[in-house]
């Protein structure tokens, strides 16, 4: 395995576990998981169990992140659900560091339209608090850049462009708190990948999310199925100095690793 292959990152459902052993079988050393199933649920981890896991884990070589849920509203004003929202993002940081991992995506949660403003106020303070929770820690908050849903769907993710991003970022300054940059997601928006990165760079990323689209609405397809010039993205990265991780978001475990191989490839090629 090449150097550039081991900045890739493997996940799929099922027990944690079952991804370490699945992803290191096809040579991935970074794995990320969710402990929103049955199977992860933050109860589930016990202290023999988080034992095994850090073993499973050294011995495989591998790297772990946890995946936060998008479903769960980051924006949320009622305040029982606010007072549980902050519960479960402070429950995610500690199931991070009880597994070992180094680092917990986050969202920016949704909003319905005449609401937006009040949302993205809620949406923010939260995530200063979830960065001060996460500095504690020695944790890394990975916010990514959302995807927008049609103009008529009842809810509306944020962050979606370019603006929106840009006033999470400006507000949350903690060294702790860097971005996912979605790549597919950028698509659904005029700004595209190219206008993101022109206005973001690479300082602040942490992990590059990589799935193709159609450009219509998410769904996130293998490599070639859409419209995303991936040697265009590596091309920029790399030449920008980008030497972090990239999250592989579509298809089987083996179109993982096929395509793991081929962009390994074009980071060899690009990095010159």
């Amino acid at each position: 395995m090449t150097d550039h292959a081991t900045r890739f990152v493997f996940s799929r459902d099922g027990p944690l576990e079952a991804a370490i052993e699945r992803g290191a079988a096809l040579g991935f050393t970074r794995v990320d998981f969710n402990a929103d199933k049955p199977e992860n649920f933050p109860g589930t981890f016990t202290p023999a169990r988080v034992s095994d896991i850090r073993a499973l884990a050294r011995h495989h070589g591998v790297r772990i992140g946890l995946h936060t849920l998008s479903a769960v509203n980051m924006a949320e004003i009622t305040p029982v659900m606010h007072a549980a929202i902050d519960e479960y993002v402070r429950e995610n940081l500690d199931l991070a560091v009880s597994v070992g991992a180094g680092y917990v995506i986050c969202h920016g949660g949704y909003h319905f339209g005449a609401d937006r403003e009040a949302r993205m106020a809620i949406a923010i303070a939260r995530m200063q608090r979830a960065a001060t929770l996460a500095e504690q820690r020695g944790l890394t908050i990975c916010f990514e850049n959302h995807n927008k849903e049609p103009d008529d769907a009842e809810i509306h993710y944020m962050p979606r462009d370019v603006v929106e991003t840009r006033r999470f970022f400006e507000a949350v300054t903690s060294h702790r708190f860097r971005w996912a940059f979605n790549v597919g997601h950028a698509h659904l928006v005029p700004d595209g990948f190219d206008g993101f990165f022109d206005a973001f760079g690479v300082d602040r990323i942490a992990q590059v999310r990589l799935n193709d689209t159609h450009g219509r609405y998410e769904e996130h397809l293998v490599p070639g199925k859409g419209m995303v010039d991936f040697r265009h993205v590596f091309r920029r990265l790399a030449t920008a100095g980008y030497a972090g991780p990239y999250s592989l978001d579509f298809g089987t475990a083996e179109e993982k690793a096929h395509w793991r191989d081929v962009f390994a490839g074009y980071l060899l090629e690009f990095s010159r």
